[in-house]
């Protein structure tokens, strides 16, 4: 018996139309137009005429405003990602070794100058995501720090009250009231004041994702993100109402996000299939009609003979969240391999590493998580070289350097070796 499908997505996703020619475009005419283009896209895509750039005092007022309850949660989780981010710093070091007596290499860790992050707005608030990428950044050492978000007529700042109260704690450096391509490219061509950056990171509807792979190279990116996904293992140990509000939970990101079940026992399969939809009914809305299309279209329930299988499932999809409900679930960290973060045992849950358990919620989507992680620290620093040679290593490293170019064709590259070594030779048998 191989894996069989209990419920098979109707759709393999939502195709988006060809955004990159008029996403090009737009970014061509910010690039040549500046600030005032900027605040023209403002003005024409999201009907904002204020300050674009937040000053000291609009801040301070709209943190004023803020909850202290709010606050206080925001505080648990903001404390929740630097330790972690911070351990994940402290995992990593600079190094030397002494390859051969007088050949010396090192490792540098070099925080990049200037980030650039972006805070999705739209129907959600993502204070979030607010704490995820400036967070990391600061722990990172990252020198200058601007945050970008999308500005909504509800909020007296532009940027709703609690995104920016999370902005300024996180310690962004500079909080800009933009959004979408207009918003990318103030922080990449390094409009309104701010330094260019060399990486942006953050998530992003589809305009926002293809700007940053198209500045790709002239600015680094932590992804190319797509909707977000979600996949659950579960075994006949897991409660089917966890199960199928955790999969209804992740499906009202949108109607694009796909969302698995994969277990070896059919009982579940068909209550989960049979709870799932009841769970969508249950939302609000507009979160029920983004849940019932995901789970309608995109859905996916896999039945499988064993463990092993379900494993290999797992690994073959590559979700961007992978929860286990199951037995052994050393087994299971061990065993898996391809995933953005893993959620282990049913007290954990996908919204607790979204929201403020540590771990960073900006991921790999579509299958990505087979050759890349998510965003940390690491997305940050960059990891450069550096040696030393001196004249007891030199006479091998130059001469194995010379033949080998030579055997390569590369004549210039040989006669670099050549020199030192004719130097090295006159050093020690000085002409009479």
């Amino acid at each position: 018996m191989t894996e069989t499908y209990v419920k098979k997505a109707t759709a393999t996703g939502f195709a988006a139309s060809d955004l990159s020619a008029a996403v090009s475009a737009m970014l061509a005419d910010l690039e040549a137009g500046g600030e005032d283009t900027a605040r023209r896209m403002a003005q024409d895509l999201d009907g904002f005429c204020g300050d674009v750039v937040l000053s000291p005092e609009t801040i301070a007022a709209a943190c004023a405003r803020v909850p202290q309850s709010l606050k206080d949660d925001i505080a648990y989780a903001h404390e929740n990602i630097a330790r972690f981010a911070q351990a994940q710093r402290d995992s990593i070091g600079e190094t030397e070794v002494e390859l051969r007596p007088g050949l010396t290499a090192g490792q540098r860790l070099i925080p990049v100058q200037a980030a650039g992050c972006y805070v999705p707005g739209g129907r959600y608030s993502h204070i979030a995501s607010a704490m995820m990428t400036v967070t990391t950044a600061r722990i990172a050492g990252v020198g200058h720090i601007a945050a970008v978000s999308p500005p909504r007529a509800d909020a007296p700042a532009g940027i709703p009250d609690a995104i920016l109260y999370t902005l300024h704690r996180c310690g962004a450096d500079r909080i800009l009231a933009l959004g979408g391509i207009q918003g990318i490219a103030a922080m990449a061509f390094g409009l309104f004041g701010l330094p260019r950056a060399d990486i942006l990171v953050g998530p992003g509807n589809q305009y926002v994702a293809e700007a940053k792979r198209l500045l790709y190279g002239r600015v680094g990116i932590d992804m190319v993100a797509g909707p977000t996904d979600s996949l659950v293992v579960a075994d006949a140990t897991a409660d089917a109402l966890t199960v199928a509000w955790d999969l209804i939970g992740q499906a009202e990101h949108g109607a694009n996000s796909p969302v698995w079940l994969v277990t070896d026992c059919p009982a579940l399969a068909a209550e989960v299939a049979r709870l799932a939809p009841l769970c969508a009914a249950d939302l609000p809305q507009p979160n029920r009609a983004a849940a019932e299309a995901a789970w309608s279209a995109l859905g996916e329930i896999i039945l499988c003979p064993n463990r092993e299988v379900m494993a290999q499932q797992a690994d073959r999809i590559a979700p961007e969240h992978l929860h286990v409900q199951a037995a052994d679930l050393d087994w299971w960290r061990g065993r898996l391999t391809a995933y953005g973060s893993l959620f282990l045992g049913a007290d954990s849950t996908v919204a607790f590493g979204d929201k403020a358990a540590g771990t960073n919620h900006v991921l790999p989507t579509s299958g990505a998580a087979r050759y890349t992680g998510g965003l940390s620290v690491h997305k940050f620093l960059k990891t450069v070289t550096w040696q030393r040679v001196t004249a007891e290593a030199l006479p091998h490293l130059a001469a194995v350097t010379a033949r080998i170019s030579r055997f390569e064709g590369m004549e210039g590259h040989a006669r670099t070796a050549d020199i030192r070594l004719q130097k090295l030779a006159e050093l020690r048998n000085p002409a009479d």
